[in-house]
C-alpha cells in the first residue's frame, strides 16, 4: 500500500510515522513528487490496516497496491534506478550499458585479449564466467577463484568493471570484495535463500530470466534481492524455453515494453543465450535496442572455434565492433 502524506502536516510527524513503521518490520519507501511526499510499504503489510494508517495525523490517503511485489514496482518508484559502477551507468535516459566478454574465462591470454578488444569496440562492463553451471557435470565447469583471479587483473588492465555469475554462497565474500556487478543466472532465479544474501551484500545485481519463468516471477524475484537490502537491481531478459527447436531459447522481446511499464529497474537482454547462434546475436541485439532495453550482454571470444564454453553463441571481436557501430546508429535514431 501507498501512504500518501498531507502537504500541511506537522513538523516530525512523517519521521513519527517511518518510525511506527519500521518498529513493525516494514518495509518504506520514500517517493517523492514535485509537492508530495508518499510512503510505499513493502513487507508483510498484512498487519497494517487501511483505516488504522489513515488516522494518522500527516495521512491524508491510502492506497492498495494490487502487484506483490512492492519494492520494484514503477508505483513504489516512479523514476527509473539508474546503477552507476565506478561512472558506468546501468538504465535512466540517454545510458545504455554493454556487457561484454567470453562465456568462460580460459586463460590470461584469452581474457586480456577479449577485454582490450571489447573496451576498444565501445563495451562498458566486461563479463566472463568464473564459476559456470552446466548442463553436463563432465564439461568445463569453470576456473573457479582462479578465474576471479584472472578478472580483476583484466579490470585493472582496462578499466572496465566486472560482471560476473555467483553459483554458492561459499563465495559470498569474494565476490563482495572483488566482484562490480554479482550475476544471478536463470538457473538460481527462484534460489530465494541465495536471493537475499546477494542482496544483503548491497552490491549492484544482474537477475536474469529463469528458462520458463513469467515476468511476475522475474520481478518477485528481484523482490526478494531488494528486500535482501540492495536497490541496485537489473533484469535479464536471456530467452525462455518454448516448443521451438530452431533456436537455443525464444528471444521474448515483448518483455522490454512490458517491464518498462510495471518496474522501475533496468531492462537489459542477452541474445547470445536466447538464440545460440553467433549469426542471430547481431540481428537479435539490433531488435532489442530499437525496442527500448537499457543495454546488451553479449559473449565475446578470441576465438570461438576454440572456446571452452558456447563457442557456437559467442561473436568475435570484429563482429562486436560492427554490431556496436550499427547500435550507435539505431541509438541515435531513436533518441
Amino acid at each position: 500500500m501507498i501512504a500518501i502524506l498531507k502537504q500541511d502536516r506537522t513538523d516530525g510527524s512523517a519521521e513519527q510515522l517511518y518510525k511506527v513503521l519500521t518498529a513493525r518490520g516494514i518495509i518504506v519507501q520514500e517517493i517523492k513528487g514535485e509537492s508530495t511526499l508518499m510512503f510505499g510499504l513493502a513487507g508483510d503489510t498484512s498487519n497494517i490496516d487501511v483505516d488504522e494508517l489513515a488516522r494518522f495525523e500527516c495521512v491524508d490517503s491510502v492506497i492498495r497496491v494490487s502487484e506483490p511485489y512492492k519494492l520494484a514496482s514503477k508505483k513504489f518508484h516512479p523514476e527509473d534506478t539508474v546503477i552507476d559502477v565506478a561512472g558506468h551507468k546501468i538504465g535512466g535516459a540517454g545510458n545504455f550499458a554493454v556487457i561484454a566478454g567470453p562465456c568462460s574465462v580460459e586463460s590470461e591470454e584469452q581474457i586480456l585479449s577479449v577485454a582490450r578488444d571489447v573496451k576498444a569496440a565501445g563495451a562498458t562492463f566486461m563479463r566472463g564466467g568464473a564459476f559456470k553451471p552446466r548442463t553436463s557435470p563432465y564439461a568445463f565447469s569453470g576456473l573457479g577463484l582462479d578465474g576471479l583471479e584472472l578478472l580483476k587483473m583484466a579490470r585493472e588492465k582496462t578499466g572496465l568493471p566486472i560482471v560476473t555469475e555467483i553459483m554458492s554462497a561459499d563465495y559470498l565474500d569474494a565476490f563482495a570484495e572483488d566482484v562490480d556487478v554479482i550475476q544471478i543466472g536463470a538457473r538460481n532465479m527462484q534460489n530465494f535463500t541465495l536471493l537475499r544474501q546477494v542482496g544483503a551484500l548491497n552490491k549492484p545485481v544482474l537477475l536474469k530470466r529463469g528458462l520458463s519463468s513469467t515476468l511476475e516471477e522475474l520481478l518477485m524475484a528481484a523482490e526478494h534481492v531488494m528486500a535482501g537490502g540492495t536497490r541496485k537491481v537489473a533484469l535479464c531478459e536471456r530467452g525462455i524455453r518454448t516448443f521451438e527447436t530452431a533456436t537455443r531459447n525464444t528471444l521474448d522481446l515483448s518483455a522490454v515494453p512490458v517491464l518498462k511499464a510495471k518496474t522501475h529497474l533496468p531492462v537489459i537482454i542477452d541474445p547470445s543465450h536466447a538464440t545460440g547462434y553467433w549469426h542471430l546475436v547481431e540481428p537479435m541485439a539490433l531488435a532489442a535496442t530499437a525496442c527500448g532495453a537499457d543495454g546488451l550482454i553479449i559473449e565475446v571470444h578470441n576465438h570461438p572455434e576454440a572456446a571452452l564454453c558456447d563457442g557456437a553463441q559467442s561473436v568475435t571481436p570484429q563482429v562486436f565492433r560492427r554490431i556496436m557501430g550499427k547500435v550507435a546508429k539505431i541509438r541515435e535514431a531513436i533518441a
